[in-house]
């Protein structure tokens, strides 16, 4: 790691969070691409994902979505429900920051997107009794369009029109499925 890559993922966990954001859109930048550094903040990340600040618990997740292209032991496999259950967190704005970027992990082979794929059609199906119910399976069928984008599987789009077609509200089965047109 270099010494300016070091202190921005350093920086993730200031409780400044001018410090912190600039030092986020860094290493967003920086993993948007394979790196060969993951497994040096991999657990740091794991613990992030139950730090009391939502903001740290935000990054952790959408850091560690960006990884899982980085992953060759594919821990990913292992620590994905710990991701997904930060899409349950008491503060919207966190789960909602997770829902829109843990598609990228389905990108990172075809366990990965198998268990993506099973993990947002079981998130879809349990949110009908929450408040943002609507946001959170549009969030879901936006994320499964932008997976279906990235790896061109058919399976993707497959089971996202499965899903759009659970919606009982024709009003927002219709907002669903313009995505996907």
């Amino acid at each position: 790691l270099t010494p300016s890559l070091r202190k921005q993922l350093d920086n993730l966990q200031s409780d400044d969070g001018d410090v912190r954001y600039t030092a986020y859109n860094f290493v967003i930048k920086a993993t948007d691409q394979p790196v060969d550094w993951a497994y040096e903040v991999w657990d740091k990340l794991l613990l992030m994902l139950r730090d009391p600040n939502n903001h740290k618990r935000a990054i952790a997740s959408q850091v560690l979505c960006n990884l899982a292209k980085s992953d060759p032991k594919k821990r990913i496999l292992k620590d994905f429900p710990a991701i997904l259950a930060v899409t349950h967190d008491e503060r919207f704005v966190t789960a909602r920051h997770t829902l829109q970027n843990i598609w990228k992990i389905g990108t990172a082979g075809k366990k990965q997107m198998t268990m993506v794929l099973d993990g947002l059609a079981g998130r879809f199906k349990e949110c009908a009794a929450e408040k943002n119910c609507t946001l959170i399976r549009f969030d879901i069928i936006q994320g499964l369009k932008q997976l279906h984008a990235a790896v061109q599987d058919d399976a993707v789009r497959v089971r996202a029109l499965a899903l759009i077609e659970t919606e009982t509200d024709e009003k927002y089965r219709k907002k669903y499925a313009a995505v996907w047109r």
